[in-house]
């Protein structure tokens, strides 16, 4: 291959524009460097070392890249006109693991006149400018903001899979529950909005995990319960805790252990030390084992609203 061309591929991190290589060899050069077998054509004007092409056959040029590779592909390819949208953007906020041929999802104007190819899914959208604040830069890609991103992914995740990444985004402090309802206020038809609203509503509760969600839609409501606050900073001598559930009367933190600490011994040792820290403020933590709060109810629901009545007698005597 052309020297001149090899080393521009190399600083573009293998990847190539035909603008590009206009500027510094004949247009015939990467032609040749095609036939050669040292470029792939990916993209109408775009184009990538041979190398970092596996070799599937049947699959499109652009799904045969690294992820990361694709996606710059796709927007070398959009020109500035486009962004990463959808999982695409979520993988550039580092939220969602794309794979191998899985497509580049780009968001245009709807006046753009990009068209969906193989491997990359074209959406038109009225209203978007390709500028801040509809996009950011991320990475060095040029991407759809999050909460945009979070609520188109939605639907194009399994069920399963939803409420992962916008909780992550959320617990990272990358959004919030409001910017993301007011982003869901205008997709009025998305698919499964109505469970998208419920859990903005839980995290907008202070709800911080799929464990929390569960404690609060089945265990910690109804007769009896009070009104627990979460997510509550405690600060202790020179340490900032943040506690799970407070009822803040009666000075009992309800902490739900997730089912991946369960077992591990240095988990174990942190969270009995954070235990006696908030003990000398006279705080009584109570933990409930992820095991028993899906699989014990009535029986979890009891032992808090006794332990609640006993900080109450108490606090009386």
């Amino acid at each position: 291959m052309n020297v001149a061309l090899r080393e521009l591929v190399e600083r573009g991190g293998g990847l190539v524009t035909r603008a590009a290589a206009g500027q510094v060899v004949p247009s015939w050069t990467l032609e040749q460097a095609c036939r050669g077998g040292h470029l792939v054509r990916v993209l109408p004007e775009v184009f990538v070392a041979a190398h970092l092409v596996d070799g599937r056959p049947g699959a499109p040029a652009l799904s045969r890249l690294d992820p990361a590779l694709g996606q710059r592909a796709a927007l070398a390819w959009a020109d500035g006109c486009g962004a990463l949208s959808h999982l695409s953007a979520l993988s550039a906020w580092g939220l969602h693991q794309q794979a191998v041929a899985d497509p580049v999802h780009l968001s245009v104007p709807a006046d753009a006149g990009l068209r969906t190819r193989p491997g990359v899914i074209v959406h038109r959208r009225r209203g978007l400018a390709i500028e801040p604040p509809h996009v950011v830069l991320r990475r060095g890609l040029t991407v759809i903001r999050l909460e945009q991103a979070l609520v188109d992914s939605w639907p194009t995740l399994p069920p399963s899979g939803r409420r992962a990444p916008v909780i992550r985004a959320v617990n990272d402090r990358l959004t919030t529950p409001e910017r993301l309802a007011a982003a869901l206020g205008s997709a009025p038809k998305l698919i499964d909005r109505a469970a998208l609203r419920t859990l903005l509503t839980r995290l907008a509760d202070g709800c911080r995990s799929p464990l929390e969600i569960w404690g609060h839609e089945h265990v910690f409501t109804g007769p009896g319960m009070p009104a627990f606050r979460r997510q509550v900073p405690v600060r202790v001598g020179r340490r900032t805790m943040y506690l799970d559930m407070l009822a803040e009367p009666e000075q009992v933190n309800i902490e739900l252990d997730g089912a991946t600490t369960h077992g591990d011994p240095r988990q174990r040792e942190i969270d009995l030390r954070r235990d006696a820290l908030l003990a000398t403020i006279g705080i009584l933590v109570v933990r409930y084992a992820h095991r028993r709060l899906v699989h014990d109810i009535d029986a979890v629901r009891r032992e808090t609203l006794a332990i609640l009545a006993t900080r109450r007698a108490g606090a009386t005597a």
